[in-house]
C-alpha cells in the first residue's frame, strides 16, 4: 500500500494536535493529583508513542523522566506482551532496572486502539513520583543496600484490565503504603490523564485517518533525525574526559568516582562512563535507562534544544557503560537515591566544555539540594512526607552572568514546593529564605547566587537531607573562580551542630536546620569584569564590598 503524500501544513497541524494531547494529559494530571510533588513541583514525565514505541510527542516535566519513559515502555511492553494488551488496559511498572528510575517513580502505560478494539495505533505513558510504596523507611530511602528494601515492585502489572480496575492490585498498593489515600489518589490521577490522552489521540486518527497520521509521524521523526545529525556534524570533533566525585553512597561514607568521556566523530555523539566506580553498596547506583536519559538531556541541549522532542532527535547518540558499574546497576543493586544522574549531567557538560568552551557555561551549583520532612501532622494525626528541591546558581557563560537562584538545569519545567505548602503540610516553619551574597563564583561573568534557608521545627519528626555534592566545589571556566559547595547544617549554634549531606535526622520542636545552596561557577578572570557591573552587584546584594575589592579589584 502506497503511503499518502502529506504537505508541510498537514504535518504541522497533525503534529501540533499530538503535542496538544500530551499537554492536555499534563493539565489533567496536575488538576487531579493528591501529592504536592506532582501538582506543585511537576515531578512527572508524559509521553505519546506510535505503535512502534517511537516517541512522537511529550509534555513538559522532568527531562530525565521523559527520556526514561522511552526506555521503560519498551521493557514493559516486552514483559507484558503486545498480544496481552487490550483496550482499556493500564499497566504499572516500577522495577528499577526496567523502569530507569527508583521504585517510587511509578510508570503507567496504556495501549491506544481505534474504536472497535482491533487496530493498535499507539501507546501513552505517564511517570510520576509516589510518596510511599512500602519501602523500609518512610519518605526517601537513603541507606538501602538492595532493591528489596526500597518498596514493593511491579514488573509490569495491570492495574486496569479492559477498562475495569483490578481490585486485588489496588488493594495490594493500599496495604503496602503508609499513605494509601495519597498514593491511590495519584494513581487515579495518572489514569485520568491517560484517558484524556487516549480520547485526544483517537480524535486525531479519526479526523485525519490512520494513513495520514502515520505518514506525519514518519516525516516528523525523519526530520528530527536529520536535524540532530546536522547539529552533530556542526559540533567540534574530538574526545574529552572529565572526572568528579559524589560525597558518598549513604552507607560507607567513601567518595565515589565518576568518569565520562564524550566523543564526537563519524556522525555520532558517544558518552562513555568506562572508568567510573563499580556499583556501590548504597542506593546511588543508576539503572542503565536512567543513565541513557541523563545523556539524552545533555545531548538535546547542545544539538536541537528549541525543537519539540521525538525519537528522531536521539539518532546520533550512543551511550556506553560497564554492566555492574555505578552507571549500569543490575539486580539487586540499591538505586533509590538518584542524585547521581544530576551530578553526571554536569560531568558530561564539563567534558564538552573542553572541546567547545564558547558554547558551554561553567557548572551550576552541581547538585539538587533536596530535603523532606516526615512525621505525623498535629491537626490530622496522619503521616506526611513532603519534599522540596532547592534552587542553586547557574554557571557564568562566555557572554553573560549565570542566573540564580534557579532550579538545577536537569529539572527543566519543575518547580520548588511553595513555602505555604511546606508549612501547612508539615511541621516546618521557615524563618529565612534569601539569596546568599558572594555565593556565586567570581568571574568576568559571575555565577548565579545560591540560596539560604533557615528552618525551625514546630512538630517532631524526621528531617531528610538529600544531596551528594557538599565536599567538592562546582567547576569554573576560563579563569573564573569556583563557588563554595552546598551545605546542610543541622542544629546550628548548638553543641550538636553538624554539617551533613544525605542524612535522616530526628528532630524535635524548636530544633533548627540551615541549608546553603551553591552558586554557579565563574567564567573568565574576575579582574576583567566591567567595574560598573561589580558596583551594581554590590548595590543589589549579590556581591559584598569586600569581595568586590579582593576578587574584582573594584571599590564599591
Amino acid at each position: 500500500m502506497t503511503e499518502p503524500t502529506v504537505d508541510g501544513a498537514t504535518v504541522e497541524v497533525v503534529h501540533s494536535h499530538l503535542v496538544s494531547a500530551a499537554e492536555e494529559m499534563r493539565a489533567a494530571l496536575v488538576r487531579t493529583a493528591f501529592n504536592p510533588v506532582i501538582y506543585e513541583v511537576y515531578d512527572f514525565g508524559i509521553s505519546i508513542y506510535d505503535r512502534q514505541l517511537r516517541l512522537v510527542a511529550e509534555s513538559t516535566g522532568l527531562s530525565r523522566f521523559l527520556g526514561a519513559n522511552d526506555y521503560s515502555i519498551e521493557r514493559g511492553v516486552e514483559y507484558v506482551g503486545r498480544e496481552n494488551l487490550h483496550p482499556g488496559d493500564v499497566v504499572l511498572l516500577n522495577y528499577p532496572y526496567w523502569n530507569a528510575a527508583h521504585s517510587y517513580d511509578a510508570t503507567l502505560f496504556a495501549p491506544v486502539f481505534l474504536p472497535g478494539g482491533e487496530e493498535l495505533i499507539g501507546f501513552l505513558c505517564i511517570r510520576a513520583h509516589w510518596m510511599d510504596l512500602g519501602a523500609k523507611d518512610p519518605g526517601y530511602v537513603l541507606d538501602s543496600t538492595d532493591m528489596h528494601q526500597e518498596g514493593i515492585i511491579f514488573p509490569g502489572t495491570k492495574v486496569y484490565a479492559r477498562g475495569k480496575p483490578v481490585r486485588e492490585i489496588h488493594e495490594l498498593i493500599r496495604f503496602n503504603s503508609r499513605m494509601p489515600e495519597l498514593v491511590l489518589g495519584d494513581l487515579n490521577a495518572q489514569i485520568a490523564a491517560l484517558r484524556t490522552g487516549e480520547r485526544r489521540v483517537i480524535e486525531v486518527y479519526r479526523q485525519y485517518g490512520p494513513a495520514v497520521v502515520d505518514a506525519v509521524v514518519e516525516r516528523v521523526i525523519a526530520a528530527a533525525a536529520d536535524s540532530a545529525h546536522e547539529a552533530v556534524a556542526g559540533l567540534p570533533q574530538g574526545s574529552w574526559t572529565a572526572e568528579d566525585w559524589l560525597d558518598d553512597d549513604g552507607v560507607t561514607g567513601d567518595p565515589i568516582r565518576m568518569r565520562a568521556t564524550v566523543t564526537i566523530a563519524g556522525g555520532t555523539f558517544t558518552v562513555d562512563f568506562t572508568g567510573s566506580s563499580p556499583a556501590v553498596p548504597g542506593p546511588v547506583n543508576l539503572p542503565l535507562g536512567a543513565t541513557i536519559a541523563t545523556c539524552r538531556v545533555a545531548f538535546k541541549a547542545v544539538t536541537t534544544p528549541t525543537q519539540q522532542t521525538n525519537a528522531g532527535h536521539f539518532a546520533p547518540l550512543r551511550v556506553r557503560t560497564e554492566p555492574g558499574s555505578l552507571f549500569h546497576a543490575r539486580y539487586p543493586a540499591a538505586t533509590f537515591t538518584q542524585w547521581t544522574g544530576t551530578v553526571a549531567l554536569e560531568l558530561i557538560y564539563q567534558a564538552l566544555a573542553q572541546g567547545m568552551p564558547e558554547r558551554l557555561p561553567a557548572s551550576s551549583g552541581g547538585d539538587v539540594p533536596g530535603f523532606m520532612m516526615v512525621g505525623l501532622h498535629p491537626d490530622t494525626g496522619q503521616m506526611f512526607a513532603v519534599s522540596n528541591n532547592d534552587p542553586v546558581g547557574w554557571g557564568g557563560t562566555p557572554h553573560h552572568d549565570g542566573i540564580g537562584p534557579a532550579n538545577h538545569l536537569c529539572q527543566t519545567q519543575a518547580r520548588n514546593t511553595p513555602v505555604e505548602v511546606l508549612e501547612a503540610r508539615t511541621g516546618m516553619f521557615f524563618e529565612r529564605v534569601e539569596i546568599r551574597t558572594d555565593s556565586g563564583g567570581a568571574g568576568r561573568f559571575r555565577g548565579g547566587c545560591g540560596l539560604r534557608r533557615d528552618i525551625r521545627f514546630v512538630t517532631s519528626g524526621e528531617f531528610l537531607s538529600v544531596i551528594k555534592k557538599t565536599k567538592s566545589a562546582p567547576w569554573a571556566l576560563a579563569g573564573g573562580l569556583r563557588p563554595d559547595p552546598n551545605q546542610v547544617i543541622v542544629f546550628p549554634g548548638t553543641d550538636r551542630e553538624q554539617r551533613v549531606s544525605t542524612r535522616r535526622t530526628p528532630v524535635r520542636v524548636g530544633d533548627r536546620v540551615t541549608l546553603l545552596t551553591a552558586g554557579g561557577g565563574g567564567h573568565g578572570d574576575p579582574r576583567t569584569r566591567d567595574p560598573e557591573a561589580v558596583r551594581r552587584d554590590v548595590a543589589e546584594g549579590y556581591v559584598s564590598a569586600q569581595a568586590a575589592r579582593e576578587l574584582y579589584g573594584v571599590i564599591a
